[in-house]
């Protein structure tokens, strides 16, 4: 779906072809057979009415009452068939418009969660907004290019069919300039394709700014949001610190941006309006006076003059196609440059420098990890953890204990020499089991009930209500064993003590071989850490610990120690471990 990253530029065709040659391209491209040729219907439906109008106003000026109540009747005819063919054709573009952005959807949400984009865009900073491109940017791409598309194939077929209506009708233009005698046969087509053009070009060059303005439009608009929603979220630590006069600072700062942005939205549509309305209004009167001398000459009737009318607003609307669909272009060309950059971004990949390999240990062999400028960190170039083993990884605050996790996690693209981590699903207790589970400080709990926060990354049906409810109770949560079924914010409900008792519930019902924790106890007291401690050993006897801590507390309960910082080393601990 997504092209490597580099140099390399998207091409719009790169982004809208897969979807028609995807498993559901034979019902796309029925739908939009079907939608185009219910456009081509109204299109034929639309010459028929340009008929009527030259029989109908020549019933009038010959005041033929038969006729006029005939054509009346027709004209009702011709009507409701317009009405049927534009409901359809809508209610089908919907469908295939729907049916497009949920096979996008599906697709971006996968190579986005799936390949851990989500987290190198969020690490590196590199694209704004990503919630953004894909609830609403996919959405307007697809909306978009149909609109855009069966519009154009529609008004190429306006086009071409009252293009010749229009050079048949209005017939040769005879007058003398200079004293030559001049013939412009065709005259009104050529009046009204020059008119269509000259319009869309100087509109062009009027609003073409329009583009750019929009797509930064839509970045401040997100990050007003963001900082809101941010708010939201943190409610109660801001609240703590009375920050609600900086947060306001901060949104007004935010706003302040959309102010101004928006500013430049409002002079570039003003330009726009003000042109595409002296093109409408001239478009009215304009055909009645470059037919009338033909017509006062005697060449047609009244009927026929009405009939040019309506046929020179056919051929200049379909050339002003342009100007008419400037604004969704723009939209469009906007989308369309936000996409490239995400799809570009979702199509890179961290800087290989890490061997990585599969085995049933957790080992490093000339491991060198870095910050982000380059300056080294102080870990262990070489060690290994085995299965059963319980390592405390100690160090100063900030000396990398927990990048040392993202990297063995993958998550952190500075570092370099050789690894082997494990792979399947080997279990340290039995049951359903993960090779290797990370237990980060901030623990995530998502929305919905708790059996699903507590299961989490597993699907609730992965474990039964009894699994679930024995787990809670063995880390402390007891409280809640009888509430699985409850649907709540529970990342707001539970406090961070609660959060990292959770997680240890989580543990417990994953069974890892291989578990990696992040300070996951610093923010217990020391009577709750031990109670976990004892029961995650006694529970996974055979899983390997990794334990990223600052307290001294923790060292009975494992075998081994890993200094990171300055000195570092890995050692067995001297101390004999609790639980053995």
């Amino acid at each position: 779906m997504f092209p490597p990253g580099g140099g390399r530029r998207i091409s719009a065709w790169s982004l809208i072809k897969p979807y028609w040659i995807s498993e559901d391209r034979h019902r796309a491209r029925a739908l939009l057979a079907l939608v185009i040729a219910l456009n081509l219907a109204i299109v034929y439906v639309n010459l028929r009415v340009n008929t009527w109008y030259a029989t109908f106003y020549d019933a009038l000026d010959k005041r033929d009452l038969p006729a006029f109540t005939h054509l009346i009747l027709v004209f009702t005819l011709l009507a409701f068939i317009f009405i049927a063919l534009s409901t359809v054709q809508i209610y089908f573009r919907q469908m295939l418009e729907f049916r497009w952005r949920q096979w996008l959807t599906d697709v971006y949400l996968r190579q986005w969660l799936l390949s851990r984009s989500y987290y190198r865009m969020e690490r590196d900073h590199i694209v704004d907004n990503p919630d953004q491109r894909i609830a609403e940017d996919l959405r307007s791409m697809a909306t978009n290019t149909l609109a855009l598309s069966i519009d154009l194939i529609s008004t190429i077929a306006t086009f071409s069919v009252f293009v010749s209506l229009l050079w048949m009708l209005s017939g040769a233009l005879s007058f003398a300039l200079f004293g030559h005698a001049v013939r412009i046969p065709g005259y009104l087509v050529w009046a009204a394709v020059a008119y269509g053009i000259l319009g869309s070009f100087l509109v062009h060059k009027i609003a073409r700014r329009l583009v750019d303005v929009g797509y930064r439009q839509q970045k401040v608009e997100a990050d007003f949001r963001v900082l809101l929603v941010r708010v939201r979220e943190n409610a109660e630590q801001i609240a703590f610190y009375d920050g609600g006069p900086e947060e306001g600072r901060r949104a007004r700062a935010a706003f302040g941006a959309v102010r101004n942005n928006w500013r430049e939205i409002m002079r570039y549509t003003k330009r726009l309006v003000f042109a595409s309305s002296v093109y409408g209004q001239i478009a009215i009167i304009f055909p009645l006076v470059a037919a009338a001398p033909r017509y006062f000459a005697g060449a047609f009737t009244i009927g026929v003059l009405m009939q040019l009318n309506n046929a020179f607003g056919q051929v200049s609307g379909a050339c002003s196609w342009f100007i008419n669909s400037y604004a969704t272009l723009a939209d469009w060309r906007a989308t369309l440059n936000r996409l490239r950059e995400f799809s570009k971004r979702m199509g890179e990949g961290d800087p290989d420098r890490l061997s990585r390999e599969h085995g049933n240990e957790v080992a490093a062999r000339g491991l060198h990890v870095f910050r982000p400028d380059g300056r080294p960190l102080g870990v262990p170039s070489t060690f290994r953890v085995a299965p059963g083993e319980r390592w405390l990884v100690r160090g100063p605050s900030g000396a990398g204990k927990s990048t040392l996790l993202r990297t063995l996690a993958g998550l952190w693209p500075h570092a370099a020499g050789d690894l082997v981590m494990p792979a399947g699903g080997g279990s340290g207790g039995g049951g359903k089991g993960h090779a290797a589970l990370f237990l980060p400080q901030s623990t995530y709990v998502p929305d919905g009930t708790l059996k699903q926060a507590v299961c989490y990354p597993d699907p609730v049906d992965a474990y039964s209500d009894a699994e679930c409810a024995e787990a809670l109770r063995l880390c402390r949560l007891e409280a809640y064993a009888d509430q699985l079924y409850v649907a709540d914010a529970w990342a707001r409900r539970l406090s961070p003590g609660e959060k990292q008792r959770l997680s240890f519930a989580r543990a417990l019902l994953l069974k890892p071989a291989f578990l990696f924790m992040d300070e996951s106890t610093s923010s217990l007291d020391t009577d709750t850490e031990r109670h976990l401690y004892e029961t995650l050993l006694q529970r996974l006897p055979r899983a390997a610990v990794i334990s990223v801590a600052h307290r001294d507390t923790l060292a009975r309960f494992h075998t081994h120690e890993m200094h990171v910082g300055p000195q570092a080393d890995a050692r067995p601990l001297a101390l004999a471990p609790a639980g053995t």
